[in-house]
């Protein structure tokens, strides 16, 4: 099996989404691939463990890709060995009544993991330039102040919207989240397939809707948003990982592993230490439960 090599998929200056690869062959069977996974997602339950202990660093965990991307399964497969207490998932859906009456941010903010805790973003605030950006109309629904129509949101407009994304996770970075983008590059063949899946087995119907055709036609326009996004928000302190992911397996492969290796490298994280009282005394309180 090819190494994973965590560079290959981190977004650098000049990223260009047309060139980033859908498919990347491991040279590993799948269930050489399922192995891995097992034995990487149980390294990364293992480091939740002592994250929650040490109590110090939150893990943001942010994924967008198109419909079909595979998100929904890709956090079923990594988090399994997880323990609930210790993992967050929100999914962001259109902006209900109340959450429009706040800024854009409000919502995400307020679903952000506490210290000790993953939060896993499925679809995150990166809707709020990616959908939005497609779809201007939905700005209106914002009730915005100097923004009384389409012709309003102009690229002044998006260009604060990104100045605000990149002083959000600036903000949240230096108060002790680690924060990882992954963006599910799927073709848009495979897309076809993963949907007419949906339509031709029953028991995948209710993930179907008239209205994902409709967003597949503006498939360039979406890419277009992507790549200025992606580009413009890869930071150091807030990474973009751009995650083959017609195959995925793989996929999933791929984020647990850039995961574990990247939260390796924080030597700090780990179990505190006990009292040097307590610690003194602890082969009498083995004595003390042993006689009880």
């Amino acid at each position: 099996m090819k190494k994973i090599t965590i560079d290959d998929y981190k977004v650098s200056e000049g990223f260009q989404i047309s060139e980033a690869a859908t498919y990347v062959d491991l040279d590993a069977s799948e269930d050489k691939i399922e192995d891995e996974l097992e034995d990487t997602r149980e390294k990364l339950g293992e480091l939740q463990d002592t994250l929650y202990a040490h109590g110090k660093y939150a893990v943001l965990i942010c994924l967008q890709g198109m419909d079909a991307a595979g998100k929904d399964s890709l956090i079923r497969e990594v988090f399994k060995d997880f323990n609930a207490r210790g993992v967050v998932v929100h999914s962001f859906k259109v902006p209900t009544d109340l959450e429009k009456k706040h800024d854009y941010l409000w919502r995400h903010y307020i679903a952000l993991p506490a210290r000790g805790k993953f939060g896993v973003f499925n679809r995150t605030h990166y809707e709020n330039v990616l959908v939005t950006r497609v779809h201007p109309n939905y700005i209106l629904g914002e009730n915005l102040p100097h923004v009384n129509s389409v012709d309003d949101i102009d690229e002044e407009f998006w260009d604060k919207r990104f100045e605000q994304i990149n002083a959000f996770e600036k903000t949240i970075a230096a108060n002790g989240t680690i924060i990882f983008k992954f963006f599910l590059n799927m073709s848009k063949d495979e897309q076809k397939h993963r949907q007419l899946r949906r339509l031709n087995k029953p028991n995948k119907n209710w993930k179907f809707s008239p209205g994902d055709l409709d967003e597949r036609e503006l498939w360039d326009n979406y890419m277009e948003c992507y790549q200025d996004a992606i580009a413009r928000t890869s930071k150091k302190h807030a990474p973009w990982y751009a995650i083959p992911s017609d195959d995925k397996p793989t996929a999933r492969l791929l984020v647990a592993t850039i995961l574990l290796e990247e939260l390796q490298k924080y030597k700090d994280i780990k179990e505190p230490e006990l009292d040097p009282e307590v610690k003194a005394q602890i082969e009498d309180y083995k004595k003390r439960l042993a006689a009880d």
